[in-house]
């Protein structure tokens, strides 16, 4: 009988796309974030990604000191490989977004493949109040913002981590995207196995459609054959049923407040770990298995938790 396949969870805690008025469980100060990923940890997640918030007004942040608070708790109290994006928030410089990276070498960082429209800004009509006067401008920027990852961007990011021994999550929001890495790749700027994490359902990007899902990994599978492996994000109201769909299709499976705050239609996720033990319970009743951290760190090729610099 062939071994069930091992699937590796990916929960994102935070985000930089939801505002704080948009959920009350959104995590936002450095112990909410880390409780939260912890939480996600023991409920099944392999990875946790990580961006940060400043604690006063719940800003998208990319200050390092926001950053080792969460980093050393979490170290501290899980085996989870600890992810940190490179993407931050839209209206960021690339400069900003790599405070983090270079100052903690982690395991494994975010990164996104292209440049691209990123439209937040149909959220604007869904609520009524804000909480703090910068969540609502910054949503109707994204009407004149282009999320600049060029390619110099991504070579840059790609040193980097050759540098400090750090593996990507390529986040890939479009066809193009795939293309793009295929080229770094056989540039020999990057080295498998890659890991691909599908972005389904953003303004600018993809959409959520299941043919869209099919269309990605057709194109993924013909470009980049057997060095990659696949993962599935679903934004918002497509979370789980893309996911699920992708792990039937042999992929790896992301869920988290950053891409989806709901647990039901109309009902808000209370925890970050609602959303990976729906996730889990559903796969384990497809006799998928849940990837443990060390499992991740073994199939994704990753340096271990003890070379890290935090």
């Amino acid at each position: 009988m062939a071994a069930i396949r091992k699937v590796i969870i990916t929960c994102a805690v935070t985000g930089g796309i939801h505002t704080p008025s948009m959920s009350p469980y959104l995590p936002s100060n450095p112990d909410e974030i880390a409780d939260s990923a912890l939480a996600a940890a023991e409920a099944g997640a392999a990875v946790v990604h990580l961006h940060t918030r400043d604690p006063k007004d719940g800003r998208p942040s990319q200050d390092p000191e926001h950053f080792e608070p969460i980093l050393q708790k979490l170290k501290a109290n899980t085996d989870a490989v600890l992810n940190i994006t490179t993407g931050g928030n839209p209206a960021m410089t690339v400069e900003e977004r790599l405070r983090p990276v270079k100052a903690f070498k982690p395991e494994l960082a975010s990164l996104n493949m292209g440049s691209m429209n990123f439209g937040l800004y149909p959220m604007l009509d869904r609520y009524q109040e804000w909480k703090y006067d910068w969540e609502a401008p910054a949503l109707e920027r994204s009407r004149d913002v282009v999320f600049k990852n060029t390619f110099k961007d991504i070579e840059t990011i790609l040193e980097l981590g050759a540098t400090n021994g750090t593996k990507f999550e390529f986040e890939c929001y479009d066809i193009s995207h795939v293309y793009t890495l295929k080229h770094m790749h056989d540039r020999g700027l990057t080295r498998g196995p890659l890991f691909v994490q599908s972005v389904f359902g953003l303004l600018g990007g993809i959409g959520p459609h299941p043919e869209d899902l099919m269309h990605m990994r057709r194109t993924a599978d013909r470009l980049l054959g057997d060095e990659y492996l696949w993962s599935i994000l679903g934004a918002g109201k497509s979370q789980m049923l893309l996911a699920t769909q992708g792990a039937m299709m042999g992929s790896h499976v992301r869920v988290g407040l950053e891409d989806s705050l709901w647990i039901e239609p109309g009902e808000l996720a209370e925890s970050n770990a609602a959303q990976v033990s729906k996730i889990r319970a559903a796969l384990e009743a497809l006799s998928f298995e849940i990837a443990t951290p060390d499992e991740a760190r073994q199939m994704l090729g990753l340096k271990g938790k003890d070379n890290v610099g935090f």
